[in-house]
């Protein structure tokens, strides 16, 4: 299976010899769980896209550091991408930016929330487990840095996960579509490093919290494992 990667952001120059960029997080991670998986990537903040969807089997959308109601062309161009994914139910998912630009794109809401910054390993309780998230879990930790967060699903949606910070933390759309507001292909390491680039940012109080919080445990690679088994599930249903 090919998978397309529409990048939205870059790491740092600072942090890319030690933690690689955005698309080399999500392919070492996805390669860990199924080695036949081949990924190319479109840098869209430069205008990179497929010629046709079909270069691809199914595409994530990446996490970003812009927020999806930011005014920028790029942005604009990746909404519209998602809607044109959508109309033709093609396997699509989507981390924290992905996540977010999915629900706005298809008629929900994105916007500055109100509990503040969440960073560092955040907990989150599934609601609806499906026939692909495989193991069962009750509840999963991954790593989270936003700022935004979904507060009104698109039509359609099933809500997955959540948690009393992130009310709407996960959500999928038929068959084709599933998000997540945390970052499965991020590690506690460059979780620690972006708290302390941001220490200033998120305040005393976060900034500890956060990195009190790395001590937890995380499912990183089992939601790995369900995004895997959804988009074999997605391609087969597809074709």
């Amino acid at each position: 299976m090919k998978i397309g990667i529409l990048q939205c952001d870059s790491t740092n120059m600072e942090f890319r010899l030690e933690h690689g960029n955005y698309p080399d997080m999500f392919t070492s991670i996805f390669k860990n769980i199924e080695k036949s998986f081949e990924f190319t990537n479109y840098d869209v903040q430069c205008s990179q896209y497929p010629k046709f969807p079909c270069e691809c089997d199914a595409y994530i959308i990446t996490g970003s550091r812009y927020s999806v109601y930011d005014k920028h062309d790029w942005i604009s161009k990746l909404e519209n991408y998602v809607i044109e994914l959508h109309k033709i139910k093609f396997p699509l998912i989507g981390i924290c930016f992905g996540h977010q630009m999915i629900a706005k794109a298809l008629g929900g809401r994105t916007e500055l929330a109100n509990q503040g910054w969440g960073v560092g390993i955040h907990k989150y309780n599934l609601i609806a487990s499906k026939s692909w998230s495989d193991p069962v879990l009750n509840d999963f930790s991954i790593v989270a840095v936003h700022q935004d967060q979904v507060t009104e699903l698109p039509e359609g949606a099933e809500l997955l996960a959540e948690s009393d910070f992130c009310p709407y933390a996960s959500f999928r759309i038929d068959n084709h579509i599933l998000t997540f507001q945390g970052h499965p292909e991020f590690t506690r390491s460059y979780s620690k490093a972006l708290m302390i680039l941001r220490r200033k940012i998120l305040g005393e109080e976060v900034f500890k919290q956060g990195l009190k919080s790395l001590e937890n445990p995380i499912q990183s690679k089992i939601i790995i494992n369900w995004m895997v088994n959804f988009l074999k599930f997605a391609n087969s249903n597809n074709n």
